[in-house]
Parts: structure tokens; sequence; C-alpha cells
């Protein structure tokens, strides 16, 4: 059908063909006062995205990555909507579902070998995958409530995982059997690790205790609590690499330091005013860093049981993670904001934008090249870091 605006515009062109204005023809200057002009900034900052891939592939909330510790690529997701993938970076076309889960993908781990994956869900039931394959290789049952993490020893198939139900369970992977059950805590059991060694299991729960576990007996060897412990549930924690310390903290902002061996508080960090959230140690110095909701990182040194820098958030802290054996690290904020910080001075070195909803967890690819971060926009994004 003819568009009649269209035919008008048509027949003017004919009659006068090309027209020029000269400056006979100007009537009039207007002066714009530039502050009534919309502000096109604050509309471009929203728009920001620095990331270089966007993986898309959940519908919901997403609760957890991790990094394959041997392919630079290789990156697992999980969310609110039960579901895992496994997914590559730069490789868009390429995504392998981790099916089977009856509720949200809370918890994800590789073995450190790379060659085996651990999805921990909601509904109490971990799975273990085999990358190379991609087969389901066993499904560990037993904790009657939600999976809060999961870790792996440090040489071995071996598994461990923490439940909302109180208790800690350890199973062979490779062949999916039950190895151990760690019964003892009052509430949730929010984290969890072996020791670097392996020899020893530390665990921290909501009913404000830490407590250190001889794994092939199940026994309970400490129970860390009371003044001048935490004085309310333990939200994270973190072992020196010399299988010596603990370092946990709390809803109640307090950090402590923990000697394994004897199960004394040997320090404590006291900074935070509100919930500690993350912790990390440095892999080349004495140092820790705490994230907290009250919109702090705390560099800690922690020989001297002092803080170094504290780097000031425009809103919470959630998570953090050290880039590989560096100085920078980066955290993730309840703004949606990555930020990367140079340890020695205090400063934001890069803020990373892209995502518009809080920032859930952050792993670092094996290569150290690639940031990614997970939201509860429904997005995974990778950046790209430069030292």
């Amino acid at each position: 059908m003819s568009n009649p605006a269209h035919d008008l515009h048509e027949e003017d062109d004919d009659d006068q063909g090309e027209v020029f204005l000269d400056e006979a023809d100007i009537l009039g200057e207007f002066v714009v006062d530039e502050e009534e002009l919309p502000d096109v900034d604050d509309e471009v900052v929203d728009e920001l995205d620095d990331s270089i891939h966007i993986f898309t592939g959940h519908s919901d909330e997403l609760y957890a990555v991790i990094c394959s510790p041997t392919d630079p690529n290789l990156v697992a997701t999980g969310g609110k909507d039960d579901r895992g993938f496994l997914w590559k970076i730069g490789q868009g076309d390429w995504a392998f579902e981790l099916q089977g889960h009856k509720d949200s993908v809370s918890s994800l781990a590789f073995s450190n070998d790379g060659q085996l994956l651990a999805s921990g869900s909601l509904d109490g039931i971990i799975q273990i995958w085999d990358i190379a394959s991609g087969n389901l290789k066993s499904t560990l049952e037993g904790p009657g409530g939600g999976i809060e993490w999961i870790k792996w020893h440090p040489r071995g198939h071996v598994v461990l995982a923490g439940s909302e139900d109180s208790t800690v369970w350890m199973w062979n992977a490779d062949n999916g059997s039950y190895l151990n059950l760690f019964s003892g805590h009052g509430g949730r059991v929010s984290c969890g690790d072996f020791t670097p060694d392996g020899k020893t299991i530390c665990t921290g729960s909501a009913d404000a205790t830490l407590r250190i576990w001889n794994p092939k007996s199940g026994e309970s060897i400490h129970v860390v609590k009371g003044h001048p412990y935490h004085t309310t549930g333990l939200t994270c924690l973190t072992i020196s690499s010399d299988s010596t310390l603990a370092v946990t903290g709390s809803e109640d902002g307090s950090v402590h330091i923990v000697n394994i061996t004897t199960g004394k508080v040997v320090s404590s960090l006291a900074s935070h005013s509100d919930s500690v959230e993350c912790i990390g140690l440095a892999p080349s110095s004495p140092w820790a860093a705490t994230g907290g909701m009250d919109k702090k990182l705390i560099i800690w040194d922690l020989q001297h049981s002092l803080p170094r820098c504290t780097c000031e958030h425009e809103d919470g802290v959630t998570c953090l993670t050290w880039l590989g054996g560096s100085r920078h690290l980066a955290t993730g904020c309840m703004d949606g904001k990555v930020r990367l910080w140079d340890s020695l001075s205090g400063d934001c070195v890069r803020t990373l934008n892209g995502h518009n909803e809080p920032i859930q967890s952050l792993s670092v690819s094996a290569n150290q090249e690639f940031l990614v971060s997970v939201s509860t926009d429904g997005t995974a994004r990778v950046f790209e870091l430069h030292e």
C-alpha cells in the first residue's frame, strides 16, 4: 500500500530540486542552557558493559561459579533454576547441562586435577560429573538438608560437603561410597574445608562454633566457642597453606584466627561493623582479605594482626578472590559491580561493569587471564584481566 506522506515528499523534491540555506535565511539563534538538557551521561553509565563474554543459559538467579583448575576456558555455573551448566569462555555455541537436580544448584567444585566436577543442590544431593566424557559418574546422598558448600581433598577424589541440617558428609567420588559423617554442630554448617595437608577438617556453623575433626575417625578434636570467639554464626573460613591456622568470619563482624592443633584463638581482628561475608588468604604474603556488609574490604597483616588498608565500597561486599599470585584481588558487591584492588596501596585499579544486580560469586580462570562473575540478574560474565 502506498504511503501518502512519502508520496508528498517525492513531489516536493521534484519541484524544488536540492535546497540550500545561506546566512540570510537564518532568522535568529537560540542560546541553549546546558543544564536544561537531559543528562546523557547517566543513561550511558547504566549500559556500560566491560565483559567480553556473557553466558545466558540460566533462567533465574545465579548462585555459584567455578573455573576449571586445568582448562583455562571451562566454567561451571549453577542457580535458582535448578540447573547447572558447563560452558566455555569465548565459545558461545557450546554448553553442557548438568541435569537431574530437583532444587537450586547452590555449590560447585572441581577436583584439584580437573577431572571431576561436583554439583550440590538445595535438595541435599551431590552429583559427580566426569569432565572428559560428560557423563554423570555418581550421585552422593545422605544429608537431610540443602548443600551449603563442597570441597575436595587436596590429593584425591574425596568430597566433603556441609549441609543445612547441621551435618558434614564425606564420600569417595570415584565409586560414590559413603566414607564418614561428622555430627555435632547445632546449626547449618555454613563453611568448611580440608587443611591443605589433607590431615584435618575444619567446619564453621550458624551455631557460632568452629569444629576441628579427624577425617578418618569422624571424631571432633576441638570445638572452638564462647569468649573470645564469635558471638553469632560463622559465615566463612580459610586455612593457612601450612595447615596450622584457620581464619574465620562471622555475622557479628569479627574475624578470628585459631590454632588448628590446639583449638585456641590466637588473635582477633576487629574492624568490620557488619557481617563478614568472605575471606581469602594472599597466596604469596602473610596477608588476609575480608569483605563485609559494612561496604568494606580490609587487607590484614596476619603477623601483626593489624589492618594494612581499608577499601571502601558503595555497597556490601559479598565475595572476593585473590588474582593468582599477584598483589591484586577482586571483590563482588551488592551494587552489581566487580572491583579490582591493589593490596599494597589499597587503591581500586578497575571497576568492571555489566551486572545490574548483586554479585554472588567470583572465580579466576586457570591461566589467570579471565575473571568470571555470577549475579542474581541471571547472567554469568567474563572479564579480561590485564595486569
